[in-house]
């Protein structure tokens, strides 16, 4: 059952909280989800559900961000969470920057810290950060004064990826914990997929890791909550949320995984193995899809999928997070 569609009577209270938000002697910043705990999430997710309600009445609070300008600064190709954090500044009133790499300084041999120190000298409020690299957001806020959000780095964390997840999971099934949630796919590479554990884990959720053992690393079946599979059927098997990850096609050369052909017929997810998960079992995927590949296109398009939703739930997710590193740093003046 979905959320109900009641309407807020006025914009998400100042009050609550959210993730656990990094501070340091910059301000606070949103770098990743390891170490939250339910305390945090859950009343971060209650924010972006009213935000959520809001976007869709068309009613945005307009104020919470006026004055403020947001720089998104990403050093790889992003459609989905580049325009989705563009969208959530600019609903919340933010003036909203974004720089194109491919044109600016760095793409002629400006270092990391050398654009910290330009973009820290134009006195931006918020900076969201993605990198090819791991820890590069995290090196950012230590250096300039805005706050910093990940927006994915390297293989590390996208922490309002997993957010966003979470929140589509809950207006759908209610709750997080107790679900039975595989994970397929290139887990290995997958900084989604690393964000969902630190977060899923933490709310309840036990967790399936389904793969190729060459892309599902044996050491995440030491974490509690957490089983692997190497057989598809198994791994879905009366699950309550089927969420495919993208299956990289530069690593198909290196030897990781076979054939695109070969792979989808082993791991990718059709109607015969959905068929074994639970009746209604959600079907997710963080985008961009490889339709053919991880999923087959009659299921990415079926009732069960929730993939365009948690598009739109991207948005009202990042809106929290801007609305709470805001008020945060307000608080801390």
């Amino acid at each position: 059952m979905s959320a109900a569609a009641a309407e807020p009577e006025s914009s998400p209270s100042s009050s609550s909280s959210g993730p656990r938000f990094t501070a340091l002697p910059t301000g606070p910043h949103l770098l990743g989800l390891e170490g939250t705990g339910p305390e945090e999430i859950t009343p971060f997710l209650d924010l972006a559900e009213s935000y959520a309600l809001l976007s869709r009445s068309r009613k945005t609070p307009r104020d919470v961000l006026q004055g403020r300008t947001l720089i998104n600064l990403f050093f790889e190709d992003s459609t989905r969470t580049r325009t989705s954090f563009e969208l959530a500044g600019k609903r919340l009133g933010a003036d909203v920057v974004n720089m194109t790499v491919a044109t600016s300084s760095v793409n002629k041999g400006e270092t990391l810290l050398d654009t910290a120190s330009t973009l820290n000298a134009m006195r931006c409020d918020l900076l969201v950060v993605r990198h090819r690299e791991a820890g590069a957001p995290a090196l950012l806020a230590q250096k300039v004064n805005a706050s910093v959000v990940n927006a994915g780095d390297g293989m590390h964390e996208h922490p309002t990826q997993a957010l966003l997840d979470a929140l589509t999971i809950r207006r759908h099934l209610g709750r997080l914990d107790g679900l039975e949630i595989a994970i397929c796919g290139d887990v290995a590479h997958s900084r989604v997929a690393r964000s969902n554990l630190h977060l899923l884990r933490a709310m309840g959720s036990r967790i399936r890791l389904v793969g190729p053992p060459t892309l599902v690393p044996s050491a995440f079946g030491a974490l509690e909550g957490v089983t692997l599979y190497d057989n598809m059927e198994d791994g879905v098997r009366d699950a309550d949320v089927v969420m495919c990850l993208r299956v990289q096609r530069e690593r198909m050369g290196g030897g990781l995984i076979p054939s695109a052909r070969e792979y989808f017929s082993l791991f990718g997810l059709d109607r015969a193995r959905l068929r074994l998960a639970r009746p209604g079992a959600l079907v997710m995927h963080p985008g961009p899809m490889n339709r053919g590949v991880e999923i087959a296109s009659d299921v990415a398009d079926s009732p069960q999928s929730v993939i365009t939703e948690q598009v739109e739930m991207g948005v009202a997710v990042r809106m929290a997070v801007l609305d709470r590193l805001t008020r945060q740093r307000e608080k801390a003046a």
